[in-house]
């Protein structure tokens, strides 16, 4: 068994923070994403009042999972002049690539720029999956 590798600083930093970051007009998309049923604890409560009060825009979507036994849930939240974002993004996050190369690179840094993510920590990123791409399989 090898060691994961670390992400490097930078990278992570809306996790656990997103909707203090929308409701604060700094983020304007959340994304969350797993198989079910999964131990991930999903936001929907959390978002729920601000979701009703039209603070918040959500949007799900369901996709098939590795196995016959699971399926894939996105759960997205924008601010409501972001909603655009949704779509885009979930294209992006459903989108299948060979291999990481050029392509995926391009589709990660555009779905970080969706996030709300800044240049600096989506370049950290990308030159971080650059060197660990191998180790993560």
């Amino acid at each position: 068994m090898t060691d994961r590798p670390t992400l490097p600083p930078g990278i992570g930093p809306h996790e656990g923070r997103e909707l203090d970051l929308m409701l604060s007009g700094e983020k304007p998309l959340a994304l969350f994403c797993d198989v079910v049923p999964s131990a991930f604890d999903w936001p929907d409560a959390q978002f729920a009042p601000h979701v009703a009060a039209g603070r918040i825009v959500a949007r799900e979507f369901w996709t098939d999972g590795p196995d016959d036994a699971h399926r894939v849930r996105h759960l997205y939240y924008a601010q409501p002049d972001e909603a655009w974002r949704i779509e885009r993004a979930h294209a992006l996050v459903t989108a299948s690539f060979d291999s990481w190369g050029p392509e995926a690179a391009a589709a990660c840094a555009d779905l970080g720029r969706l996030l709300g993510y800044r240049e600096a920590d989506i370049q950290a990123f990308l030159d971080w999956s650059d060197r660990n791409v191998g180790r993560l399989r």
